[in-house]
Parts: C-alpha cells; sequence; structure tokens
C-alpha cells in the first residue's frame, strides 16, 4: 500500500515543492541583483579611471606646450640671434642667459610636478638649464630628439619622460642645423604621486602599464599580484576601456583598464570580487541558513507526525492483515497515551476474543474431521472383509485347505494390521507388507498374478496414512486382469517429483479411455454412489483431508497396458525419515 510508506516522504516532497521555487527565485534575484552590481560598479570605475586618467593627460599635455611657448619668447629670440652674431659671451650675452634661467625656473614652478627644462643652441653646441649653461653631445641630442613623448628606463627602475621642441620645425639634422631646442623632462615620481593620492581615494592598488615599455606602481603596491594580472592582461590586446574579471589562484578580480591617448599607457585598477561581493554573500549566507534551517524543523515536524500518525497507522495495517491471513496471536503495543494507544487496546481486545471463538470452533473442526478419518477407514475393512471370506468359503467347497490356510494366515496379519485404529500414520513399509499378504492371496486365486515392488528406500520409511495402497491394488486386480484373461502384470513404485511424494499402481489390464478416465476423476470429487464403490474415492477422500486439495489421485494410460493409478501427497518436513536411521 502507497498511505503506508509515502505519508512521510510526502510530506517531504511537498515542502521541497514549496521550498525550492522560493530558493530559485532568490537564486535567480540574486544572480540579477550582482550582476547589475557588478555592471554598475565597472561603469563606475571606468568613468573614475578615465577622470583620473584625464587629469594626467591634461597635466601631461600642459607640460608638452611649455616648449612652444618659450620658442616664443623675446629673450630666447634675443640669445639665438645675439649668439648668432658673436663668438664670445659678453656682460649683455651673460645678463640675457640669467633672464632666460629665472623664466625657465619659473616655468618649472608653475607645476606641481617636477620638471626639468633645457634650452639647446646647436649652432653654439652649448644648453641652458635652470642652474648651469654648459656644452653638450650633440650625437647623443640627435638619438633623443623623436616625435611625440619619449620614454627612457632609469637605473633606478624610474622612468623619464620627455619632450622636445625644435626650431625650425621639419629642420633634418636638428641636432646640428636647428636654432633652438626646448627640452622638457619629468620622471615617473609624478605619476606615482597621482597614483597614491588616487588611492588613498578608496581605490585598491591602479598602476600604469605598457608592454613594451614597463610598469609604474604606486608606492604601496603588491608587485607580485601586480605582475600576475599583467601577465593575464597581455594573453590578449586590451581595449581602450575595457572591463574584464581575471582569475589569479582561484580568486576573481574585477579589472577596469582606460588608455591614455596622450602617452599610449594604460592606468589598470583591479580590486577582489569578493571584497565588492562580500555583503551579497553574507546575505546568502544569511539567507541559506535560514533555508536550511527552516527545512530541518520541517522535516522534524513531518517525522513528528510520522511517528505519531502513519506508524501507528502502519501498526494498525500489518495487524489487519495478519488477521486477514489467520494469524490470531497479532498484538499492537500501545504507545503513549493518545487515540492511537486506544485503537491499539480496542484492536488487541478484539483479536483476543477472535482467537478464542475461534479456537473453540476450531477444536470442534478437529474432533468432526477425526471423526470422518475413522469412519472412511472403517469403510474400507467390511469389503475386503467380504472379498476374504468369499475366497475362503470357494476354497473350503473345493476342499483347498492350505490356500484356506494361507488365507486365514494372510488374514489374520491383516486383521492385525487393520484394528490398530489408534494410529492415524504408519510407516509405508507396513503398507507394503499388507499389499504384499494382498497379492499372494490373489496369487492363490489367479495364478497368472505376477507382481513387482519398487520404492525408494527413503520412502519406505515414510508415514503415510493407513489403507490408501491396498485399494488400489485391489482395484487393478479386481477391474483390470480379472476382465482380461491374458493380463497378470502389476507394478508398484514410488518417486520424489519437486516438493511431492507420487506412488504409483500400474496393470496391463484392459485400461480405460479417456473419457472414461476422465468421467472417473470427476466421480471422485464428488459424493460417492454405489456404482462406483467406495474404494478410490474413499483413498482420494483421506488424502485431501489429510494433505489438502493439492493431493489425490491422478489417473494416466500405463506403459504396461493397463491404467496408471498415482497417489500424490506434499511432503511434511515431519514426515521425512530421519538421516540417521
Amino acid at each position: 500500500m502507497t498511505y503506508r510508506t509515502n505519508l512521510f516522504s510526502k510530506m517531504v516532497i511537498l515542502i521541497l515543492i514549496m521550498l525550492i521555487p522560493v530558493v530559485l527565485l532568490y537564486w535567480y534575484s540574486n544572480h540579477k541583483t550582482t550582476a547589475v552590481l557588478r555592471a554598475e560598479l565597472n561603469r563606475s570605475y571606468s568613468n573614475q579611471l578615465e577622470f583620473f586618467q584625464n587629469q594626467v593627460n591634461s597635466n601631461i599635455e600642459l607640460l608638452s606646450s611649455w616648449p612652444n611657448l618659450l620658442i616664443h619668447d623675446p629673450d630666447i629670440a634675443s640669445f639665438r640671434r645675439i649668439f648668432a652674431e658673436s663668438s664670445y659671451f659678453d656682460l649683455d650675452a651673460i645678463n640675457l642667459v640669467k633672464r632666460i634661467q629665472n623664466k625657465l625656473s619659473i616655468q618649472e614652478s608653475s607645476s606641481n610636478w617636477t620638471t626639468k627644462l633645457y634650452l639647446y643652441s646647436p649652432s653654439l653646441g652649448r644648453v641652458i638649464s635652470e642652474r648651469d649653461a654648459r656644452t653638450y653631445d650633440k650625437q647623443a641630442l640627435q638619438e633623443n630628439i623623436v616625435p611625440g613623448w619619449d620614454v627612457q628606463k632609469m637605473k633606478d627602475g624610474r622612468f623619464m619622460f620627455s619632450w622636445i621642441t625644435v626650431s625650425p620645425y621639419g629642420i633634418k639634422d636638428p641636432a646640428e642645423n636647428a636654432e633652438t631646442i626646448i627640452k622638457l623632462e619629468f620622471d615617473s615620481d609624478n605619476i606615482r604621486d597621482m597614483l597614491d593620492k588616487f588611492k588613498g581615494d578608496g581605490r585598491h592598488d591602479p598602476f600604469y602599464f605598457r608592454e613594451e615599455t614597463g610598469v609604474i606602481y604606486n608606492r604601496t603596491s603588491d608587485r607580485a599580484l601586480t605582475n600576475q594580472l599583467i601577465k593575464e592582461l597581455s594573453s590578449r590586446t586590451l581595449q581602450d576601456v575595457e572591463n574584464r574579471t581575471v582569475i589569479i589562484d582561484n580568486e576573481p578580480y574585477m579589472v577596469n583598464s582606460v588608455k591614455s591617448s596622450t602617452t599610449g599607457w594604460y592606468l589598470v585598477d583591479y580590486m577582489p570580487l569578493s571584497d565588492i561581493l562580500k555583503p551579497i554573500h553574507q546575505s546568502n549566507l544569511l539567507f541559506y541558513s535560514a533555508m536550511i534551517c527552516l527545512l530541518l524543523m520541517s522535516f522534524t515536524v513531518a517525522y513528528l507526525l510520522y511517528v505519531q500518525v502513519q506508524v501507528p497507522v502502519k501498526q494498525l495495517i500489518r495487524g489487519f492483515q495478519r488477521l486477514k491471513q489467520e494469524d490470531y496471536s497479532v498484538r499492537i503495543q500501545p504507545k503513549g497515551r493518545n487515540e492511537f494507544s486506544f485503537l491499539s487496546e480496542r484492536f488487541n481486545s478484539m483479536v483476543e476474543k477472535i482467537q478464542q471463538l475461534f479456537e473453540h470452533v476450531y477444536l470442534e473442526q478437529i474432533h468432526v474431521r477425526e471423526a470422518r478419518l475413522k469412519q472412511l477407514q472403517s469403510q474400507i475393512n467390511p469389503h475386503f472383509f467380504y472379498n476374504c471370506f468369499s475366497f475362503i468359503t470357494s476354497m473350503a467347497k473345493l476342499k483347498r485347505v492350505d490356500a484356506v490356510v494361507a488365507m486365514s494366515h494372510n488374514l489374520s496379519r491383516y486383521y492385525r494390521y487393520t484394528t490398530r485404529q489408534e494410529r492415524d500414520l504408519v510407516p509405508l513399509s507396513e503398507e507394503i507388507e499388507f499389499v504384499t499378504n494382498y497379492l499372494e492371496i490373489q496369487r492363490m486365486r489367479m495364478e497368472r498374478i505376477h507382481y513387482t515392488l519398487d520404492l525408494p528406500e527413503d520412502m519406505v520409511r515414510m508415514e503415510v496414512p493407513p489403507l490408501i495402497v491396498q485399494p488400489l491394488v485391489e482395484n487393478a486386480v479386481i477391474h483390470g486382469i480379472e476382465a482380461d484373461a491374458e493380463a497378470g502384470q502389476i507394478r508398484v513404485s514410488g518417486e520424489r517429483q519437486d516438493d511431492n511424494m507420487v506412488l504409483i499402481v500400474e496393470d496391463d489390464g484392459q485400461g480405460m479411455t479417456l473419457e472414461q478416465r476422465e468421467a472417473l476423476l470427476i466421480k471422485l470429487t464428488g459424493t460417492m454412489d454405489q456404482e462406483m464403490g467406495c474404494g478410490l474415492w474413499n483413498v482420494n477422500q483421506r488424502l485431501q483431508l489429510r494433505y489438502g486439495e493439492k493431493s489425490g489421485i491422478h489417473i494416466t494410460e500405463s506403459e504396461l497396458g493397463g491404467i496408471r493409478i498415482s497417489l500424490s501427497w506434499p511432503i511434511e518436513p515431519e514426515g521425512l525419515p530421519d538421516a540417521e536411521e
């Protein structure tokens, strides 16, 4: 029955059906919220990086405009003309150099970045800076003149950015032929200062990166982690503005990058997603913990209902099933003091009364059955005695004293066997000995009778109801051999077929047709009539009364030529012979 096993499981499934959609809906909502949060954070961080990048670019562009302004300064123009017209320094030239140095100093101090300005005069082969005026290596200068910003890595790991403006523009070999060259320099410490300030505003660890040049770290940068990020970022081309998730040591990082249109360097900032999503993860942990607690509480309630309701109901169902199978010893152990304990007590009381009633009825049935068995067993004796006394009378008339003596001897042994009515079962060996006496008597009447006994040793030692073989042998003699003058063979055999014992009596008499055998079998299952006689019917009834409806008589055609009557009954464990005997 599904009810007795499915109540608890149905409750658990119902709880799961109610909770799973809630969990799935929460997971979907949380997934969407996380995706939106990450998109908004990426947008916000990208905007902040672009703003910071614009600040750096503005400073660099401002610095790159200084050489263009200085090129048009009157003192610098006068310096170019004076030294072009004279080959020595005079007092006016010295004062002019000082004014130029002062202007360079003022220009450098106009920015919060640390910078250096140099004024080159290729015709004089001299360079003027804030502090001195000296000669320079024209070849080295020529190598440093490149369009745009030139970046050189210094020995201490810093980067030197330089911008060179040449006058006039587009001249060939400016280090030799230009009238004036102005060079602006600043190192990466200026950018590092801005990165430190940017990091102090709440960013995690920003840095500048250019694949063919190097990395500008902030001063508190985690360089090992930064190098790993750079390695992952270099695996594919970076876009001008990009958001990317990078996995390092099983830890996901949200990485944002913006490319500088001025210098070509990438400003990169990153942050562990666990830091960003920590509040969400804590909320998830709290929710799932609550779900688990709710699930456990629901299972506990379902289990209590199972124990308090389904288990008692299942016990009652099992009790009624055993009662249906006629097991009146069943009892239910009441538990607790509730409605089911009351039902259990009433069930026990009902079964006890039914058991008492059936015990009385069963005893009466046993007495009736035993009386019927005795009656059926006694019906055989008059029939056999009648045949025996008829034979003695015939032999006495023929003055066959030996036959009378033999018959009397066998009849006395028969009488001694049949008068032991107190036994319900006898060894099959005694029954076969009794049949042998009967056949010997019949041989006195008909010398053509020959019989064969072929029974297994273990079967001979079994116990069977008395007088179940002799009627079959008698039926073979009277209806088989006596009806056929040429017949005379009788064979008694036995065998075990699965869980049944089979005892067979065959003859070579005139036999029976299939229709006659079927008609006889039908009569054996009905009531006894005068035409059929009591022998076979008696044996069939006794077997079925003792061993059940599956036992009884079976009639088939014998290979000897007559009929083959089989007795079959199930093997009872107590009926098996002891292996040691």
